[in-house]
């Protein structure tokens, strides 16, 4: 195969990967419909799942609920707002709990349970697929 045709194939592979709908879902960090919180930013987004901070910019209290461990979206989730891989993360937690500085936040299995969790808790802050959106809850960030 010569070198101008390996390129080609070689960009049109990763082309693929890059817009594969596996590789990328259109999640949401929600809030309750109820919750005063209306934006936030990455940053804030991630301070309040690393536990570096436990309130929105409010004042109001943040509690954070993350999708069950090895799940593709809290995976993605993870890498995109805490730019933090799986493993990452998995260190960040045993120190933080070696250390006596915070604990990992309480997981729900999907995003169905999230919503669920959310919505009847205006303190609570999660993430779902966008299409799992209803009127119970609000996005406050949208990832891509």
């Amino acid at each position: 195969m010569n070198r101008q045709r390996r390129k080609t194939l070689l960009a049109l592979a990763l082309g693929t990967l890059a817009v594969s709908p596996a590789h990328a879902s259109d999640l949401v960090v929600i809030v309750s419909a109820r919750a005063a919180a209306a934006a936030l930013r990455p940053e804030q987004v991630a301070d309040i799942f690393l536990a570096e901070a436990n309130r929105f910019p409010d004042g109001s209290e943040a509690i954070a609920i993350d999708q069950n461990i090895g799940s593709p979206l809290r995976d993605e989730f993870y890498e995109k707002v805490a730019h933090r891989s799986p493993a990452l993360m998995k260190a960040y937690w045993t120190k933080m709990i070696f250390t006596g500085r915070g604990q990992p936040p309480r997981e729900a299995p999907g995003s169905a349970a999230v919503r669920k969790l959310v919505a009847d808790n205006p303190g609570m802050i999660g993430y779902i697929e966008r299409s799992a959106l209803d009127a119970t809850v609000k996005a406050v960030l949208m990832v891509r």
